[in-house]
């Protein structure tokens, strides 16, 4: 049926032609601009300016009449709420205008750190509560084997556990534990702080380590030399993860979709660091002892102690700067319930923080007004977005069963106004942060917290004090299918009620309503949303017992007196997959040649077209596999995302 004698499809085609002509433009112009260089102010202008239009639209045209009081007030809830999601957009868009590379400034500051009279004393903190043998040796094992020349190795255990102070004998660092929890992780390092500022020989800095974060060889020499000026309180590096975290894993993606945060760490926090607005994330960065000790050390009033230690280090006179470098390698959380603790916990901290004096109402706290502006795009962030996700799912559902009116618009006029914003709005954020921000996977994210997050914003809000840390979970037995009951229940019956309402609706109608076709589209696009979620929830096993690296080193593999030549197709801690026929038969003892490290181990897998060994599980060998693995040289991120193959994965996920 063509558009001619189809009113409806003439309506979508009439509404649809504005956005997919600034689509169309923005897709032929961006590949032609470098997203880092200042000209990346104009596409944004451009999504500030639809913005601004379609917001002007939403409050003059969509609202409902007053006449009707049920529609007039879900029109003006669901509309402050987007307003409030939007404005937090409009802030990061602003932030975007900016971004910054430290990378020079490590090169330009590398002869003042090496020329020093004394290298700079690092105590090197390990934080940890529960975590399992294998990840603690791991980490230690990676921070004794840096290259900086002046720094000691703590291992902070909040367990109390005899065997882990056995172990930090055995690897020769220094253990330290305390008789309770109080205040857990900031106070587990405040103790330290204490005992190392008592020491004959204090600390110039520290490095604080989550238990699962293996620091790459150069980490304290790159790090240390952006302390050129004495005003730098913190230099604060990126989480790079081995694993995938339980979106990509869940999905089958992992090989095409980047973990969620690399946006936040790749794109966003660089700008913050444009801006003076970078902050302390916790691990995987080093602290000057001397601006600790002025804040009097790890703040204890929010459980996310890192971010408020920038903020209270501001007070004091010192600042927090972003390296954007990949100097340590760590785990991603490994299943949905983990992933819910870490995220409603660094809500529930910011929320804290809000509340607390350090917020950015308090006008007599001495923070600028940009600290003040990317406070409350936090905020914004952590309220207005998860609850706009909700709202989206929840106003067609209204309208299709109740008759609810939140939004009081025709089809073509909707579309004419709505797809040049979004389009345009897709369009630059996929080219800004290189395509780590899709539709529908950052929705599938953000509706899989979205009850925790929220629940997380009312007990900050309401009941902010007395509040216990949640320790992220890493490790266990991820042998087994996990299937996510009652969150599948959840979007479940949202899935239920909106096919409901498009069957009640539509399905015994043989026309369609111009006004309700907003209706069905939107809640199409709901529907893919929350049987992506659905898919989430049924986490497959995992049966490596190590994260691989991708590589493609020459290796030189020896049986006897015969050697040959292959080239790696991945590495873990515990062996490596090599291209090519073995030719001798599995159970084969070889040693592994891989630049100047030499390994034993055995044949376990092979094929016509590649092999597998696995090395000896000695304490010798896997110090020098944890150190070659994490020495920078290997990958388990992706390089180049593709909308498509993303697309291709998750649908074959979907249905397979």
């Amino acid at each position: 049926m063509s558009p001619a004698t189809n009113p409806i499809l003439s309506v979508l085609l009439e509404g649809s032609i504005p956005g997919l002509l600034i689509a169309g433009l923005l897709l032929v112009v961006l590949p032609w601009i470098d997203r880092h260089s200042r000209v990346r102010v104009l596409p944004i202008a451009l999504v500030l300016t639809l913005t601004a239009y379609y917001l002007y639209w939403r409050v003059t045209v969509t609202i409902p009449s007053i006449s009707d009081p049920v529609d007039w007030a879900a029109g003006w809830l669901f509309f402050l709420v987007e307003l409030g999601a939007v404005t937090g957009s409009v802030i990061s868009y602003i932030t975007l205008t900016r971004t910054s590379d430290r990378s020079a400034d490590v090169e330009r500051n590398a002869g003042w750190l090496a020329g020093l009279p004394a290298q700079p004393l690092v105590d090197v903190f390990i934080c940890t509560y529960n975590e399992e043998r294998e990840i603690l040796e791991r980490t230690i094992l990676g921070a004794t084997g840096m290259t900086y020349a002046n720094y000691r190795v703590w291992v902070l255990d909040d367990g109390r556990r005899p065997w882990l102070a056995d172990l930090a004998e055995e690897l020769g660092v220094n253990y330290l534990a305390r008789p309770d929890n109080q205040h857990a992780k900031a106070g587990n390092i405040n103790h330290a702080l204490r005992h190392v500022a008592a020491l004959p020989a204090p600390p110039d800095f520290i490095s604080v380590l989550d238990a699962d974060f293996v620091p790459i060889p150069v980490f304290l020499s790159r790090a240390l030399t952006l302390f050129r000026e004495d005003d730098v309180g913190i230099v604060q590096t990126p989480q790079h993860f081995v694993n995938p975290d339980p979106i990509q894993a869940n999905l089958q993606a992992s090989d095409a979709w980047p973990d969620e945060q690399r946006y936040f760490f790749d794109v966003l926090m660089p700008a913050k660091d444009a801006w003076g607005t970078a902050f302390c994330c916790g691990t995987s960065s080093v602290i000057r002892m001397e601006a600790l000790l002025r804040a009097g050390g790890f703040p204890t009033e929010s459980v996310t102690e890192d971010y408020l230690l920038t903020l209270r280090l501001k007070r004091n006179g010192f600042r927090t700067v972003y390296l954007n470098e990949r100097l340590s390698l760590g785990l991603a959380p490994e299943g949905l319930n983990e992933y819910m603790t870490q995220r409603s916990r660094w809500c529930l901290g910011f929320i804290q923080i809000i509340r607390g004096e350090d917020g950015p109402f308090n006008l007599n706290n001495g923070l600028r007004l940009i600290d003040r502006v990317s406070l409350v795009e936090s905020l914004l962030y952590w309220s207005m977005a998860y609850l706009f996700r909700i709202a989206g799912i929840a106003v067609p559902i209204l309208y299709l069963l109740f008759g609810i009116n939140a939004v009081n618009v025709d089809t073509a006029d909707g579309i004419a106004h709505f797809l040049p914003y979004y389009l345009a709005q897709i369009a630059v954020m996929a080219w800004l942060s290189g395509q780590r921000v899709l539709p529908i996977m950052t929705d599938v994210s953000q509706l899989l917290a979205a009850r925790e997050i929220l629940k997380a914003v009312a007990i900050g809000l309401f009941r902010p004090r007395g509040q216990k840390f949640k320790v992220t979970a890493k490790g266990g037995d991820r042998s087994r299918t996990v299937i996510q009951w009652r969150m599948i229940g959840q979007f479940g019956f949202l899935l239920g009620l909106t096919v409901l309402g498009v069957l009640l609706s539509f399905g015994m109608s043989p026309t369609l309503q111009d006004s309700s076709v907003v209706a069905l589209y939107w809640s199409w696009y709901n529907m893919a949303i929350l049987i992506s979620a659905i898919a989430v929830c049924v986490e497959r096993p995992r049966l490596r017992r190590h994260e691989r690296l991708r590589g493609a080193e020459t290796v030189i593999v020896s049986t006897g007196a015969i050697q040959q030549v292959y080239v790696m197709a991945d590495i873990s801690v515990g062996g490596m997959r090599l291209l090519g026929n073995a030719r001798e038969p599995v159970g084969t003892r070889v040693s592994v040649e891989l630049d100047s490290a030499h390994f034993d181990g055995t044949i376990v897998r092979r094929s016509e077209a590649e092999f597998a060994i696995a090395f000896d599980e000695t304490l010798r060998m896997r110090t020098v596999m944890i150190r070659h693995v994490y020495s920078g040289s290997f990958r388990s991120t992706i390089g180049q995302v593709s909308a498509g193959s993303v697309a291709r994965k998750v649908v074959a996920r979907l249905v397979g």
